[in-house]
This record gives structure tokens, C-alpha cells and sequence, in this order.
């Protein structure tokens, strides 16, 4: 199934024809045309519907691959470096690296800030995050700009309208997509549509309450025109996305909003809890190279594809794996050629773990988890200290390894049904009308039968505290980008109701400024915006 997509966003095809885009953020150019001028127009491009299906793909590509010198070269927004410019790499760093569940030895400039949660608003990490974001509102908007009714009519496409709008549908959810994660991230931002003309122009600040308002009002418009719920391909979005992502942001409506909605959130799980089931038995294999087998990926609601071959990035599950992988760890045994001696567990991630737990082992090569010799981080600095994670591997689950050891073919699963099974039973637990303990403790039970390998880790009604839902997402979720919101909606990631190691930049943490619960603004878009207002605290 991997290659239906791939067919389209492997990197060669795709930035033939929609060339990468340079967010100047001195110039604001938020909504460049995506069409490189030199090789060819966006006419040409739209010509067919193939040529519509190639800059979707394009924006789904861009969820993966950066650049186009290839891996090593310059990545596509704002001169950042090709591997530190990738979506996922730059999103995990913001919600993992942030919190109790990872810590990275390396002295790049910007690392121990994420390390300490003492960031600031230059910080390169987050600001590379914040333009792939607005990379991809940029390409969705021309895409939309190019496909209306309109459009269609003057290029006498009248015949594959209906195709067009489902398309339509896809790109506009990957468009909410990248507004929810800057609503959580960044809060109050710049806002542009495809209402909004190209060129340079200062673009109007949106609060973050009217910006989840829009979000959810752009997903209900677009629920009758995507793919009905568990029927798009293998790395597309369908209503099933929808849903999950609706429920996300109502999962954390308080703190965006003000206001919680825990009814919408069970609403929204049902729909995802009544279509999809978890055939595979086996945690592991979820990230494994084969995890696009249709098997394993019954979980998987929406994934990031990724092939070592077509599609090589040193962001991604490359840098999961290369970067976590070092220090006694076999890079043969993870299915790699090397490793880059970088991130690991902190010690308060494996105590979220109980013995029997398949998804915490510590177990030399077979476990999770990799015995360094020091699960306590006396120097951050040190990549001995901290066990190693091997949860992202580039081995398939019968043991061969994939032909490229150099870039990982691991597929990232960015919406997961165990998500949305523990969305539910927060919910309920806190007091969401139109589900039942019952349900949840059973769906938790679910979870829990697979990490256990049998019934010794079922919980019962009594255990179905709101703490509990939180440790258990920390053991469920680890590493795919969850923690820091999570906790944010916990008031424990900046407060001193829980305290992590280098928590403050203090050996046993410390509490930090609440203004942490959101990152800057990029100083250098403050500076050239003057619409612009930046978050407290920086």
C-alpha cells in the first residue's frame, strides 16, 4: 500500500514539479506561488489531473522530505540545514525533547534550551518548526487557489470536478493540520487562507481561540467532500482524520480556549473507536520498516510514509533512529549503518513502567529500552547517561532489515487509534456526557493485553484516575509527539507539580516560567511584522 503514495511524493517526482519554497520571513511571504518559474507554470502543472494529484502529493511530501541538493543539502525554508528542517524532526524536538521523555547530548545551539525548557525566541529548532508549518499553509493555499469551480471551468475541467473537490478536501485538512499544531505550539499566529492574494505583505495576527474556532469549522466543511472514515490509502487523510484531529484539539479545548469540551471529545472517538480495530499483537512492530503492512497499520489512522530508498531525509525516522542509536547499541541490530550518539530516555520515562510492560523493556538488544549503564543524567552532555531508546527501528517485523541502511524506510504514525482510545477515556473520567467507564477501562484493557502479552496488566474501574490516563499515555505514546501537550493540559510541564531530570537546567528540575507553555515567535518575524505581537515572556 506504501507505494500508492509514494508513487507521487517520492522526492524526485515531486519537486519536479513544485519547486521547494523559501519562507523569507524578512519579506513575510507567507503565500508564494509553489511553482519554480524557470521549469514550469502553474497552468502546465494543472493541465491534468495528474498534474493536481502531484502537488497534493507535494503537500503531503512535505510532512517528510526537505530540499531539493537532497539529504545533505539546504533545506526548503529559511536556509536551515536539510535534516534539522524536517516537519517531524522539528515537531518532536517541541513536544518530546521538552519533557520527561527524552534528552539529547549534542551541543548544537538551541539543544540544551529544549533540554532545560529555558528557550528563547531565537531558538533554531522552533523556528524551523514554525516554517514548516507555514510551508505547508503556503502550498495548500495555492493549491486551493488553483483548484475552485472556476478554475476548473476556464480550463475546460468540468469533467473531473468531483475528483478535484475530494482533493480539495484532503489539502485543506493538511492545511488544519498545520494550524492545530501552531495553535499548540505557538498560540496566536500569523493568519493567511487562499482569500489572501501572493506576494509580500504583512499578514494579520489570529487569537488562538479564533483560530481553533476555525480549524473545527474547516473540518466540519469538509467532512461530506474527503474520503468516507477508513477507506483512503495507505498515507492519506480521510474522514477518520478528521475525526482524530477534531478530537485532539477539543482534548486540549481548555487550554487553547478557555472553555473544556470533553462531550465533543468522546463525540469524536466513537466515530474512530466504531470503524477502526488493532490487529496487531506485537507494540514493536508498530515501528518497524514493514509498519505500512496492512496488519500492523490497522492502527494507524493517518502516517507520514518514509522509503530509504525514494525517499531519503535526515529528518523523519532517520533521525529517530540514527539519533537515539549509539553507546553500546548495535546499529546492525536497529538496521542501520552507524549512529549519531544523540537523544535517549530520561529516567522518569522508564519508571512510568512496570515489569511485563513489552512496551518499557529494559532487555539488551531485545527490550525498548537500551541499559547504558546509567539510567540517572548526571551531565546531559554525556551520551552514556540515560538508557537507550529503540523504539523506532529500520528492521521489519521478521527480522530482515530493508536494503538501505543509510536512511530508514519506517513509516511515522501520526494519529493512532490507542490515541484515541485514551482521548476517550479521558474524557469520561473527566466528565464527558455519552460514554462510560466501562467502555474505557475495556479499551485501556485492550492496550494493555498487547503490551502485557496476556491479562496481568488489566486494570478495573477503581484504577481509572485522570493520573492514570496520563502515565498510561506516557507509556502508550512515548515518542510520537504528544508529552508536552499532554502535560500542559496536566498543568505539570511548567509548574512544580512534577519535576523531571534538567527540568530548569537543575539536576532534579524545577519549575519554570509558565510563559514556557508556549514557544516564541520567531524574532526575526516579530521584527519584520509589525502586526505581530509576541508571546509573554520572550
Amino acid at each position: 500500500m506504501k507505494m500508492r503514495l509514494l508513487k507521487y511524493i517520492s522526492k524526485n517526482v515531486a519537486i519536479a514539479v513544485v519547486s521547494t519554497l523559501m519562507l523569507s520571513s524578512c519579506l513575510n511571504e507567507l503565500d508564494q506561488l509553489p511553482i519554480d518559474p524557470t521549469k514550469t507554470t502553474g497552468d502546465q502543472v494543472y493541465q491534468t489531473e495528474e498534474g493536481y494529484e502531484r502537488v497534493v502529493a507535494k503537500v503531503y511530501a512535505a510532512l517528510a522530505l526537505t530540499g531539493q541538493e537532497g539529504p545533505a543539502g539546504n533545506g526548503d525554508v529559511g536556509g536551515i540545514d536539510e535534516g534539522s528542517s524536517s516537519f517531524i524532526r522539528n515537531l518532536w524536538n517541541a513536544q518530546v525533547l521538552t519533557t520527561d521523555e527524552a534528552i539529547c547530548a549534542w551541543g548544537d545551539f538551541g539543544i540544551s534550551q529544549l533540554n532545560q525548557l529555558q528557550y528563547s525566541a531565537a531558538n533554531p529548532f522552533i523556528e524551523g518548526l514554525y516554517y514548516r508549518i507555514y510551508h505547508q499553509v503556503s502550498m495548500a493555499n495555492e493549491f486551493l487557489r488553483q483548484s475552485t469551480d472556476d478554475k476548473l471551468a476556464a480550463r475546460g475541467q468540468e469533467d473531473i470536478k468531483e475528483n478535484i473537490h475530494a482533493m480539495r478536501a484532503e489539502v485543506r485538512f493538511l492545511r488544519a493540520y498545520a494550524y492545530a499544531v501552531a495553535i499548540d505550539v505557538f498560540g496566536s499566529v500569523p493568519f493567511v487562507t487562499e482569500a489572501d492574494g501572493i506576494g509580500t505583505y504583512l499578514p494579520e495576527q489570529i487569537s488562538r481561540k479564533d483560530l481553533f474556532d476555525w480549524v473545527i469549522d474547516e473540518l466540519d466543511a469538509i467532512e461530506s467532500d474527503i474520503t468516507p472514515i477508513a477507506t483512503a490509502d495507505y498515507g492519506r487523510v480521510d474522514a477518520g482524520a478528521v475525526a482524530f484531529l477534531k478530537a485532539r484539539l477539543y482534548l486540549n479545548a481548555q487550554v487553547y480556549t478557555g472553555t473544556p469540551q470533553w462531550d465533543a471529545v468522546i463525540t469524536e472517538t466513537k466515530k474512530l473507536i466504531d470503524a477502526y480495530d488493532i490487529y496487531e499483537d506485537n507494540y514493536q512492530h508498530l515501528f518497524y520498516a514493514d509498519n505500512n503492512n496492512s496488519s500492523i497499520a490497522s492502527g494507524f489512522i493517518f502516517a507520514v510514509p518514509y522509503d530509504g530508498d525514494k525517499m531519503q531525509t535526515y529528518g523523519g525516522t532517520s533521525f529517530l533512529c540514527f539519533s537515539s542509536t549509539g553507546g553500546g547499541i548495535s546499529p546492525d541490530a536497529i538496521g542501520l549503518s552507524g549512529g549519531w550518539g544523540g537523544n535517549r530516555a530520561r529516567p522518569q520515562l522508564i519508571d512510568l513502567f512496570q515489569a511485563g510492560d513489552r512496551r518499557g523493556y529494559v532487555d539488551g538488544l531485545d527490550g525498548t529500552f537500551f541499559d547504558s549503564g546509567a539510567k540517572e543524567i548526571e551531565n546531559p552532555a554525556l551520551y552514556s547517561d540515560g538508557f537507550g531508546v529503540m523504539k523506532y527501528r529500520n528492521i521489519n517485523s521478521d527480522g530482515s532489515a530493508p536494503s538501505n541502511k543509510d536512511f530508514v524506510t519506517t513509516d511515522f504514525p501520526l494519529f493512532r487509534l490507542a490515541d484515541a482510545y485514551l482521548m476517550y477515556a479521558e474524557a469520561v473520567v473527566k466528565e464527558g456526557q455519552g460514554g462510560d467507564k466501562a467502555t474505557a477501562v475495556s479499551l485501556i484493557n485492550k492496550l494493555r493485553m498487547r503490551a502485557f502479552g496476556n491479562a496481568s496488566g488489566n486494570i478495573t474501574q477503581s484504577n481509572l484516575t485522570a493520573d492514570f490516563i496520563l502515565d498510561e499515555r506516557g507509556r502508550e505514546l512515548y515518542w510520537e509527539c504528544t508529552r508536552r501537550s499532554d502535560l500542559i493540559r496536566y498543568n505539570k510541564y511548567t509548574s512544580n507539580a512534577y519535576l523531571w531530570a534538567w527540568k530548569g537546567g537543575v539536576p532534579s528540575g524545577a519549575a519554570v516560567s509558565a510563559t514556557k507553555r508556549l514557544f516564541a515567535i520567531p524574532a526575526k518575524d516579530i521584527g519584520a511584522n509589525s502586526n505581530l505581537v509576541q508571546n509573554p515572556g520572550y
